[in-house]
């Protein structure tokens, strides 16, 4: 791949303080979207202070969010929440907790998501909401994930699940069906996992939804992985790898390159294995990712050895110590010396070897 294919640009009481981060923290959890034109149409002018100072609040939390200034969000949305409690307004209430839950868990507080989204369900509305309690019900699935207890985990994404059909929401569905798969496979249930991400799947490819397409890949080509059908593996992430491309996204493309290597190698293809390897390499240069960047030479010094050439793997060692030593990492210096102790017995150098010694 040339250098000009990639570009650098990079395109779910009182509950517990968020941990101190304003960037959400990245998962391969499919979120529901809330319909901003909706939630709009709630910020009617009022005529009482206390009513309009919370809808301003929640705006703001809103906006705080989308933004990514999560500690920022959080403070403004907590408020609004005590305003709209404090006047009676349910339906308000809703949408408070509803954002609340979403910030947390972007945060990865994800008991404090449980207390908003059980809050949100817990509030008595002539008509409920679906698409809140859609939303609540995803959070709540995916936060109890998170913290390894599955059935809670299935339970609720499975209500969630059944709420996005009867709305007929397929982008929710998919977001649902990608998150129960996500869930079997954390439970070791690979084959119930790859049902639901095969469903996802297609109705994501429907949609034409190439960022969720991207994902639900980079999910069933993991699964595969899992159950060590590498093959199948192979040709998840070799799609996955080539909407990253489409999608100009090089950082999902580091990560699924890496486990298209190790499916190669796993099948003894040493020659693909080095090429995606390779690829991977040249974008941690271009991202600056010095942690794949060492990983990749780590890796190509492996696969020239499994190809009985130590001279190159030799070459690749030596990057990764002279890298090891430029960020100190330690572990890793005495790795690639280990490595390169190895190569050169292999080639009989012993006195090369001699130089390698920790």
């Amino acid at each position: 791949m040339s250098d000009g294919e990639w570009k650098n640009n990079l395109k779910n009481t009182s509950p517990a303080p968020v941990p101190a981060t304003n960037l959400p923290i990245k998962r391969n959890t499919i979120t529901h979207e809330f319909d901003q034109n909706t939630a709009d149409a709630m910020f009617a002018e009022e005529s009482d202070a206390q009513l309009w100072e919370a809808s301003q609040l929640l705006r703001q939390g809103m906006q705080q969010q989308q933004a990514g200034e999560l500690i920022a969000a959080l403070k403004s949305l907590q408020k609004s929440l005590e305003l709209f409690e404090a006047v009676g307004d349910i339906q308000q209430q809703e949408q408070a907790l509803s954002f609340l839950a979403v910030v947390t868990y972007a945060s990865g507080d994800y008991k404090s998501t449980i207390s908003y989204a059980k809050q949100c369900l817990a509030l008595k509305k002539e008509t409920p909401d679906l698409a809140v309690q859609m939303q609540a019900f995803s959070h709540l699935g995916n936060a109890y994930r998170h913290l390894n207890d599955h059935n809670k985990a299935i339970k609720y994404l499975e209500e969630c699940l059944k709420i996005t059909r009867n709305l007929q929401d397929k982008r929710s569905q998919v977001a649902a069906l990608n998150n129960l798969g996500l869930v079997y496979k954390a439970a070791g249930n690979l084959t119930r996992a790859i049902e639901y991400q095969e469903q996802s799947l297609k109705l994501v490819q429907e949609l034409q939804d190439n960022w969720g397409i991207e994902q639900v890949l980079k999910n069933l080509g993991n699964a595969w992985y899992a159950l060590d059908n590498y093959p199948k593996a192979i040709a998840y992430y070799q799609q996955c790898v080539k909407v990253a491309r489409i999608l100009n996204n090089p950082r999902s493309a580091i990560q699924v390159l890496k486990n298209l290597g190790n499916a190669c190698y796993a099948t003894s293809d040493y020659r693909k294995a080095m090429m995606y390897y390779e690829e991977r390499l040249q974008l941690a240069r271009e991202l600056k990712d010095k942690r794949s960047e060492e990983q990749s030479l780590g890796s190509l010094g492996v696969t020239c050895e499994a190809l009985g050439d130590y001279n190159q793997a030799i070459k690749y060692y030596e990057q990764r110590l002279l890298l090891a030593r430029s960020i100190k990492d330690s572990r890793i210096e005495e790795q690639a010396l280990a490595s390169l102790k190895v190569a050169c017995y292999a080639l009989g150098d012993y006195a090369k070897a001699m130089q390698y010694q920790q």
